[in-house]
C-alpha cells in the first residue's frame, strides 16, 4: 500500500464513531463508542481515496495528552496507517505545552506502541472486557 495517497486531517468526533463502532465495539450499539469529552478533544482520521480508514481521539489535560478510541478499519491493519497516524499526533502535538503522551492500551497492541516510543507502567487492567495496561511517552525523548 502506498501510505504516500493517504491524508490524515482533522475529523469531528462524528465522523470517528463510525470507525470506532466498525473496529472496537461492533456488538455494542454505536451510542456505547462516544466518550465523555468527545466534543471538546481533537480527532484526526486517515484518508485512502476518500475512505475514512483510521481514527484516533486526542484529549489535551494541561501538559498531557492522551489517545482514546484509536482504531483502524480491519482490512488496513498492519499496512503502517497506524504508525503514520502516531507519528503526525506527535508532530502536531510538539506544537502544543503538551510534554507527555500516554493511553490506556490494549495489550495486544504493546508491541506498537512500543515501537513508537511508549513503556508500560503498572499492572494491567480491564475496560469493557478488554486487558490493558497504561503506556505514556515524555515527547521531548521522541
Amino acid at each position: 500500500m502506498d501510505l504516500t495517497l493517504m491524508e490524515i486531517k482533522p475529523i469531528t468526533w462524528q465522523q470517528a464513531i463510525t470507525v470506532r463502532h466498525r473496529v472496537l465495539w461492533p456488538s455494542k450499539p454505536e451510542s456505547f463508542c462516544k466518550v465523555e469529552g468527545d466534543e471538546t478533544a481533537t480527532h484526526f482520521g486517515a484518508f485512502i481515496n476518500n475512505e475514512l480508514v483510521c481514527v484516533s481521539s486526542v484529549f489535551i489535560e494541561e501538559n498531557g495528552a492522551r489517545l482514546r478510541k484509536f482504531a483502524t478499519l480491519t482490512e488496513y491493519q498492519g499496512k503502517g496507517i497506524g504508525t503514520v497516524m502516531i507519528q503526525e499526533i506527535f508532530t502536531y502535538l510538539k506544537t502544543t505545552n503538551v510534554e507527555y503522551f500516554w493511553c490506556d492500551a490494549r495489550t495486544s497492541a504493546i508491541g506498537f506502541y512500543q515501537r513508537l516510543g511508549l513503556t508500560t507502567s503498572g499492572d494491567t487492567f480491564y475496560k469493557s472486557d478488554v486487558e490493558c495496561v497504561k503506556m505514556a511517552c515524555k515527547l521531548s525523548q521522541l
